[in-house]
């Protein structure tokens, strides 16, 4: 006999299958027009499987067409690695020394640097234009890696994770003659992992859909990333929308990669800072 709790959860069950499928079907889409020509692209009712398929001469032009898309590409894994490594560092080193470093204004600091989630970045893309130019690093990707470099979501989320480290483990160290430098390196780094692991995909990933900054601060073509190098098949005479849907498909290949190697660390990660004590 059912229960009452037996047919909620399989009530919610189905809505949850409801709610999946219906976030899935742009993506469904997509792949499908990725393959089409285009003038079946917008054909209703719509074609999820395509009668005339086209996906090899589509992905070939992307590809190897008149735009160079694999330039874009390796632009784009070279800045989103790259911003992410110096993140990395960057967030871990300021998240521990707000976390295990006594030093006088250290909250007070801290509180300055949460106001900053207050800004808006729209509001700052001036005077980093204007900054970048006097730097000279308008144009050119080191200015791009180091806008997302700095993180003050990833130093208040580290921060967390380092504080659930126990005291204990710090003051041993300390007893045996550790610096806060080795302490750092070998003791808090390694017990935080699963959170250097979720904060690094999600920067990775941040960093890999950016529209907003490569199209402000890059003006040289062979600089652009594959965000921009998108909307390159999109002409004075009109957009070819299968040739967009098969480069937006390339360019979510990385992403589902990433995701699918690294789901057991944000699992972990989610866990980790779940636990308190």
């Amino acid at each position: 006999m059912l229960t009452k709790g037996t047919i909620r959860r399989a009530a919610a069950t189905v809505l949850m299958l409801i709610v999946g499928i219906a976030f899935l079907l742009p993506f469904f889409w997509m792949v499908s027009a990725s393959m089409k020509p285009e003038i079946d692209v917008f054909k209703y009712p719509i074609e999820w499987i395509p009668k005339h398929w086209q996906a090899y001469q589509n992905y070939y032009d992307v590809w190897f067409g008149e735009h160079p898309f694999e330039l874009y590409y390796w632009n784009s894994i070279k800045v989103s690695v790259l911003t992410t490594l110096v993140s990395l560092v960057v967030s871990s080193m300021a998240s521990y020394a707000f976390s295990h470093v006594e030093f006088r204004g250290k909250n007070a600091l801290f509180m300055v640097v949460l106001m900053t989630f207050m800004i808006p970045s729209s509001s700052i893309m001036v005077p980093q234009f204007m900054i970048f130019k006097w730097l000279n690093l308008f144009d050119t990707h080191l200015g791009l890696i180091l806008i997302g470099s700095f993180s003050a979501l990833g130093t208040f989320m580290l921060r967390q994770f380092f504080l659930g480290i126990h005291k204990e483990y710090m003051e041993a160290a300390r007893l045996d003659g550790a610096g806060q430098f080795t302490m750092f390196t070998s003791i808090a780094l390694p017990l935080i992992r699963p959170a250097l692991a979720t904060y690094a995909i999600l920067r990775f990933i941040w960093t890999w859909n950016d529209y907003a900054n490569p199209l402000i601060f890059l003006r040289s073509d062979e600089l652009v990333t594959v965000q921009i190098g998108i909307q390159k098949f999109a002409s004075q005479s009109g957009a070819y929308f299968s040739l967009i849907m098969a480069g937006t498909v390339s360019a979510i290949i990385p992403l589902l990669i990433i995701f699918i190697v690294g789901q057991k660390q944000v699992i972990e990660g989610i866990a980790l800072g779940g636990v308190k004590g």
